[in-house]
Order: C-alpha cells, then structure tokens, then sequence
C-alpha cells in the first residue's frame, strides 16, 4: 500500500499547499469537497475545472479559513490577516462582527486543555492516494502520528440542531448533513493507504454562539462503511463527466445553474416545490 502511495507521488505533479486548490490539480485529483460538489451539481462543478465559472469567494469561506490559520502556526496566521486586512478590519481599525465571532471561537479551545490536546499533531499535511478509480488529494488539519490519530476543525451555528438528509433518509446532526463523516472516512482511507495503519479520526467543533459551545466528536466505525459504499456507487459516474464522456446534469437550484438559466417553456405549479 505504501509503495502504492509512493508511486502516485511520483507520477503527478507535486502538490504544495500553494497549488493544492488550482484547476490544475483538480483535474488530476479527486477531494472531498470536489466529490461533494459533483453530487449537489455537475454543471457548475464542470464549468468550474474549466475556468469558465469562478465561484465567488463568501465571508463565511474567508472567517473559516482565518478560524483554521489560527490553528496552524503564527506566521500564517499573521499572514492570512495581512492578506486580508480590508476583509476583517473596518475603517475605524475594529473587526468586522465574524471575525469578533471567530476571536471568540479561537479562545474558547485554546483555552481548553482537552481539545488542544485533540488538535495536537502536525499541521497541514497533504496525502495522495488512488481510491475508487481515481488519484485522491487530501489535507490534514492536525495528525499526531504517535497516537495514530487525526483530527479537523469544524465551526457549526449550533452542535445539537438538526437537518433533514435526503442521504440517510432521516433527521441528522450537522456532522452528518455537511458530509464530514465521508471526509473522515476518506481521509481515513488515504492515511492507510500511505502509512499502513489505520489512524482514528477526530473532529474538534466550536460554534457561533455567544459563548462559543465546543465538543470533540468521534466516530463509530460502522458509520464509514456507508461512506465507502456511497462513494463507490457515485465515482463512476463522477470519473464519467469529468473525463468528457458524459455530459453534465444541471442542478436548477445553484447559483451557477440560477445565472446561466434560459427559459425554453412553462412550468405547472407543482414543480415549484416538488422539482
């Protein structure tokens, strides 16, 4: 398995943490977010690899990212603030109300023994893998290969809210609506690959409230069994309209699919909420 890993490297084009989100290794890589983006509209995540659709950068993209560079090191997260300055001061020198939030975020765990210890580890760490018929990408927010274990930081507006999945056909918690059970079980699936063990996954959750609630969730294991399945059932369609041999399925809904749309005909008033 290591050899394996070893010669995926090899034979791609290194990724850095410069390059890892390019069009350019998109192609070449499958993740976890560009797997997520098929499923919801192939449409707009086709258009997107090639360059004819750029998706719009959102505050709450940017507060993440900010939350996670807190995490990493202070020379990054220096830099992520020099780089987006005018995003997170106002005029007046004070932060925009996210980024209070975030603050709020970032000392409630580091001001907890418990989930500092949860995101000890190497930061940042980026895997390959070849899973389900295509070259995968990871990148690991913390690993700590002494206890074989990895974990991601995740920010959620409230820990116990629920939300309808379509998925599994029931009500379910956050963790599971976002998909983050698949990330695990994926990550967790490249990291055996590569290392030869199975690493257990972590993930450390902080909300929006004031004050922040905050958890470290595991996982039983049962649960990524119906994550394998599920991604072995969608990849070959996937791999089909990534490589051209099938067209793409607009979605209606995004704003891609919003943006581009053509009315051709009329619709009945049932389809407005069962289309």
């Amino acid at each position: 398995m290591r050899n394996q890993a070893k010669n995926l490297q090899q034979n791609n084009p290194l990724l850095t943490s410069n390059n890892y989100y390019t069009n350019e290794m998109d192609m070449l890589y499958m993740s976890v977010s560009q797997f997520k983006n098929w499923i919801q509209c192939e449409a707009k995540t086709a258009a997107k690899l090639k360059g004819e659709y750029i998706e719009p950068t959102s505050n709450a993209m940017l507060v993440g990212s900010y939350t996670h560079a807190a995490f990493e090191n202070d020379e990054e997260f220096h830099k992520f603030i020099e780089e987006n300055n005018s995003s997170i001061f106002k005029k007046n020198g004070s932060k925009y109300t996210d980024f209070e939030t975030a603050d709020r975020m970032i000392e409630t765990l580091k001001a907890d023994p418990f989930a500092m210890f949860a995101m000890e580890g190497e930061k940042e760490q980026i895997f390959t893998a070849n899973l389900w018929g295509s070259d995968w990408k990871i990148k690991v927010d913390s690993i700590n290969h002494e206890r074989k274990t990895f974990s991601d930081l995740k920010t959620t507006q409230d820990l116990h809210k629920r939300y309808w999945s379509e998925k599994y056909d029931g009500w379910v918690s956050f963790v599971e609506s976002w998909d983050y059970v698949l990330q695990m079980a994926v990550y967790r699936r490249v990291l055996q690959e590569n290392l030869g063990f199975t690493y257990t996954p972590y993930i450390v959750a902080v909300t929006k409230e004031n004050p922040p609630n905050k958890a470290v969730i595991h996982f039983d294991e049962s649960r990524f069994d119906f994550e394998y399945e599920y991604v072995k059932m969608k990849m070959e369609r996937i791999l089909q309209v990534k490589s051209g041999d099938a067209e793409p399925v607009r979605c209606g809904k995004c704003d891609y699919c919003r943006g581009t749309k053509r009315l051709t005909d009329t619709i009945e008033v049932g389809a407005l909420i069962w289309e």
